[in-house]
Order: structure tokens, then C-alpha cells, then sequence
């Protein structure tokens, strides 16, 4: 075990004044670069005033200073998820709570509960439910969706892919002539008649749903944020990457952030259509950059753009370098076939050129490894005009990698946004679709990390609260067990544990690495200093604990800019 931070780091134009708060006889674990260990730790306002050993910070206090054992508690900075759709998350159970799935039947139990409480005629919409997470791995037929709601037209969307049932296709106008003609992405799976089988990969704009449930007003937005926030509270997180968000959801985080109710600083990726033009496009990423919220606050930043450059592992259409290969689980009967891309080399190129131009992060949706090469190709011609380092150009998911390609991304600057729950959740279907050899560099941390590549922890959290049941995990500590062990789950064998890091790079992942994905190493990440007073108090030592224990870590404080925004009630 490292030994006892020596002396006092403090801030010295906060020396002359007083701490409002002192942690002490606690393990307090800066994460700084030696990731030094102290014993107490002083804040005043919402900053570090001093980090070190308590007979030196004890003489920081005054009368008014608040003093807190911590009975030798571990303490960590505030936790980071360098990926989240919260807004649109907090939304998802607005109408009605939605079960866990974990089986066809399930499925299809609860589109027959809905169809009993639903209008004939009225859509039936189940999104989120991968594939690749249900035990039967496969998509529900178009007839077993009629069968369970003969009456409504179903949709089973599955990120950007779906199976709908015949009334869906009906009501749509897909049938055995329809042809996909507006010049974008999409293809209708057939049978060998030519009609279409109901699943539909990436066209889920061609499907004419018109729901029926009741929907949330501006206020509702809001307080279902908040909500799913004080949630990210409650298991360490402080800060978030909002990645894709709209129009409405950078106005909902204003709001809050103006009223002083926002509790996660939120770092903005603002959503632009790569399939739009690039007049469009470009007039898109404009109005995130002369946004007044373009200006640095560390409460709320709009910062960067998301695209999408292909579609989903989880439902068997991301891009491949090689082809997919045969699968019933993912309904692929064409040998060749090696998933979707969205966007072409030179409209990525400019796409990525014009938002580095313009103080903008640039960033698209990129897992398969074919993605991911496009994504290099792309910053590297950019990088040929000007440095993109300074950019922190970024690929979000990147599952699949090679060595060349993590060589690359360290020579250019490129930074990476990893979810480890896909590992755990989806790890035994890949290994089985796609077998040893392609899965070696699924997820590659270890790899990363000694290359130099900085790579942050993420959820991709899409919908529901509760840091377990949703879709997917958002709990900090699941991930980092995730990376240590890398065992899926379904199965005893670990995905190429070579590539797992160790609990001090798994801390790193969730802390001072998603600092600088998102520009904020100098202000959060570690608590040294002069930076803001984010922290947490766990319930036991990450450091020490058995391994397995590390997923059920639980918070007992959270504090954001020294403010005490969660206390675990016993």
C-alpha cells in the first residue's frame, strides 16, 4: 500500500482564509499522478483548500470550521460517466413502469398486457430490449407480434434496428414493393418470396408510429431529471457527458442550472443528423458554437457534437472490417454482409474538420472495428490540414479495435468513450458470434491504457432509473468490477483477460481520464488543490476489498463543490 501523502498540498490563494469543512481520519485517495493517499482533506466554497496529512490540516481551521471524522472511510473524487442520455432516459417510464425482459416470453407478455389496456389501432412501443440480452438471442417474429396484438401495430426497437409486427408494415406502407428511396441508410430484411420478414435494420424512420401514451410537459421534463440525477448522486456521480442531446434537453439543463437545481455537472455532445446536408450540418454545429453555453461553466458546457457512423452490436448492424457472418441470433442470412455505415469518408472528413475549426469536439457513435477505422481515416486527413490534438477528436464505443488502430489514436491524440457494461451483458454473444481472434481487442483497456490512449467509463445509460435495472447499468462501481475481472456474464470464462486493468487504472477510468475526455483535468477528476470539491465517501476500501465486493460499493456521501448533496440513510 502506497504510503500517507507527506506535508500539505494546499491552495495558496485560499491560504489566508479559513476552511468551511475538514475530512479527516479518513483514506483519502487523490488520484492525483503519483495517486498519493492522505489523511484529510479541507474545502472552502466549492473548492480544495488543502490535501494532506491532519496535523497540518487541522491548522486550517477556524471557529466556524465544520469538522468530519470519517473513521478511517475511504474517499474518492466524484465519480464521472463520460456517457449518458439522461434527459431522455428520466423519460422512459414517464407513462407506465416498464418490467425487466429477459426472455421472448417476456416480451411478449407484456405487448399482450399493453394491448389489453390499448385501443384497437393505437401503436404498441417497446424500444431498448437488445437481443443479445434476451436468453433466446433472437428477435421476436413478425408473427409472434401479431399474435400477441393482432389489433395494434407493434414496434420492438433494438437501437437503431426493429422487428414490427404485420400491421406495423401495413400502416407504414412497407410491403413487398416498397423500396427505400430517400437516400439514406436502411434495409428491409425478406424472406425468399420478397416479403418483408418485419425486421428492419437502421429505417426505423419509415415506420409511422403515433403513440398513444400520455406524454410529459416541459415541468415533467424537469422533475423527472432531476430525479434521475439526485439518482447519479446516490452512486457517486458529479459530473456527466450528456452525448446526442437536442434542443430540449440543453434548454431543460439551463433551466435547472439557472435555478441552482442541477447536481451533476453536465458536459454536452449537441446532436447533429450526418445524414442532413452539409449546409445543414454546418449551420447545426454553428448555433452549438455562438451558443452563450459554448462559454466554459463548470456546471453546464456545450462543448462537442455527436453523429453516428454506424449502427449496433447488439443488433447485428454495426460496421465490420470482415463480415458478420451467418446468425440466427442476429437474423443475418447474408454472407457478406458486414453491418451499416452511415456516413462516407469525404462528408466525414468535412463534418469532422468543420466542428475542430469551430472549438468543437467532434464525436460520432463508431462500434464496429470498420467504424472505428473510418473515424481514424477521418481525423487523420483533418490532421493533415491542422493538429486535431488539441481537439481531443473523439470515438464514442469503439469496441472493436486492433493494435494499428490503438497506435493511431495515440499518435493523433484521439480520446475514446468505453462502456464496460456491454462487456459483462453482451460478452458471451460476441464471443460466440464472432469467436477469440475478433474479440481480442473487444474493449481493449489495458491495451489503451499502456499506449497511452485516454480512455474513460461510461454507461450509455438510455432509460429507466435505478443504477442496476437500467438500460444500461449506470452504477460507477459495476463498470470498474467489470474491468477488472472481465467476466460476462451467462458464462464462467472471462472475455481475454489479459486485457484487464487494475483498481487504481479502473478508478482512473470513472475520475481524472473523463476530466480530460471532456476538457475538465485542471478543474475535477483529482482531488488536489484548487480544484473543485467533488468527492465521495464509500462504505468500504476500493483498494482492499475482495475483488467481487466492488460491485456493491455503496456511497455514503456525495458532496458536489463541497456542497453535501447525498447521505445514505442506515
Amino acid at each position: 500500500m502506497r504510503i500517507l501523502l507527506p506535508g500539505l498540498f494546499l491552495c495558496t490563494a485560499l491560504y489566508a482564509q479559513q476552511a468551511d469543512l475538514i475530512l479527516h481520519h479518513g483514506k483519502i485517495v487523490t488520484v492525483d499522478p503519483q495517486f498519493r493517499i492522505a489523511d484529510a482533506i479541507a474545502i472552502r466554497g466549492d473548492r480544495i483548500l488543502a490535501v494532506g496529512r491532519y496535523n497540518e490540516v487541522s491548522k486550517l481551521a477556524g471557529p466556524a470550521t465544520t469538522h468530519l471524522d470519517l473513521h478511517g472511510k475511504t474517499v474518492l473524487p466524484g465519480l464521472m460517466d463520460s456517457h449518458s442520455h439522461a434527459f431522455e432516459a428520466s423519460i422512459y417510464e414517464f407513462d407506465h413502469e416498464i418490467p425487466d425482459m429477459e426472455t421472448i416470453a417476456d416480451v411478449l407478455r407484456y405487448i399482450r398486457s399493453r394491448a389489453a389496456v390499448t385501443k384497437p389501432g393505437d401503436w404498441i412501443v417497446l424500444t431498448q430490449v437488445f437481443v443479445t440480452r434476451l436468453r433466446d438471442q433472437r428477435f421476436p417474429t413478425r408473427a409472434e407480434l401479431d399474435a400477441a396484438a393482432p389489433q395494434n401495430p407493434v414496434y420492438f426497437g433494438t437501437g437503431p434496428d426493429a422487428s414490427v409486427n404485420s400491421l406495423a408494415l401495413k400502416v407504414s406502407g412497407i410491403d413487398k414493393n416498397f423500396q427505400i428511396t430517400d437516400g439514406k441508410p436502411g434495409r428491409i430484411e425478406r424472406d425468399p418470396s420478397g416479403e418483408p420478414t418485419g425486421i428492419l435494420r437502421s429505417c426505423s424512420r419509415l415506420v409511422k408510429i403515433q403513440s398513444g401514451e400520455r406524454q410529459p410537459t416541459d415541468q415533467d421534463r424537469r422533475d423527472r431529471l432531476k430525479m434521475l440525477l439526485a439518482d447519479y448522486n446516490s452512486v457517486g456521480i458529479t459530473s456527466i457527458s450528456e452525448r446526442d442531446l437536442g434542443d430540449a434537453g440543453v434548454e431543460a439543463y439551463r433551466y435547472l442550472r439557472d435555478a441552482g437545481e442541477l447536481t451533476c455537472r453536465t458536459y454536452v455532445m449537441y446532436s447533429v443528423d450526418a445524414q442532413m446536408p452539409m449546409d445543414w450540418i454546418e449551420a447545426r454545429m454553428l448555433k452549438a458554437a455562438r451558443s452563450p453555453l459554448h462559454v466554459y461553466n463548470n456546471m453546464l458546457w456545450v462543448r462537442g457534437t455527436k453523429s453516428y457512423m454506424d449502427g449496433g452490436m447488439l443488433t447485428g448492424s454495426a460496421f465490420m472490417l470482415q463480415p458478420w457472418g451467418i446468425s440466427k441470433v442476429y437474423s443475418i442470412d447474408d454472407p457478406n454482409y458486414r453491418g451499416m455505415r452511415y456516413i462516407e469518408a469525404g462528408k466525414l472528413y468535412q463534418m469532422a474538420r468543420f466542428a475542430l475549426q469551430h472549438d468543437l469536439q467532434f464525436t460520432a457513435h463508431s462500434v464496429g472495428d470498420g467504424a472505428v477505422q473510418g473515424m481514424i481515416d477521418a481525423y487523420e486527413e483533418v490532421n493533415n490540414d491542422f493538429a486535431v490534438r488539441p481537439g481531443r477528436p473523439c470515438i464514442t464505443h469503439a469496441n472493436f479495435q486492433s493494435a494499428e488502430m490503438i497506435r493511431k489514436m495515440k499518435d493523433l491524440g484521439i480520446v475514446v468513450d468505453l462502456q464496460p457494461d456491454w462487456l459483462w451483458l453482451d460478452g458471451a454473444t460476441l464471443q460466440k458470434q464472432f469467436g477469440n481472434q475478433r474479440t481480442r481487442y473487444f474493449q481493449p483497456y489495458k491495451s489503451l491504457f499502456e499506449a497511452g490512449v485516454p480512455v474513460g467509463g461510461g454507461s450509455d445509460h438510455m432509460q429507466k432509473i435505478g443504477s442496476f435495472r437500467s438500460i444500461n447499468p449506470y452504477n460507477p462501481f459495476l463498470g470498474m468490477w467489470i474491468t477488472l475481472t472481465r467476466q460476462p456474464r451467462w458464462t464462467d470464462q472471462p472475455l481475454h483477460p489479459e486485457q484487464r486493468i487494475t483498481r487504481e487504472q479502473a478508478i482512473r477510468l470513472y475520475t481524472i481520464n473523463n476530466a480530460y475526455l471532456t476538457f475538465g483535468e485542471k478543474e475535477k477528476g483529482s482531488l488536489e488543490a484548487a480544484k473543485l470539491a467533488d468527492l465521495i465517501v464509500l462504505d468500504r476500501d476500493i483498494l482492499t476489498c475482495p475483488v467481487d465486493e466492488i460491485k456493491a460499493i455503496q456511497v455514503e456521501r456525495t458532496y458536489l463543490g463541497g456542497k453535501l448533496l447525498y447521505e445514505r440513510s442506515h
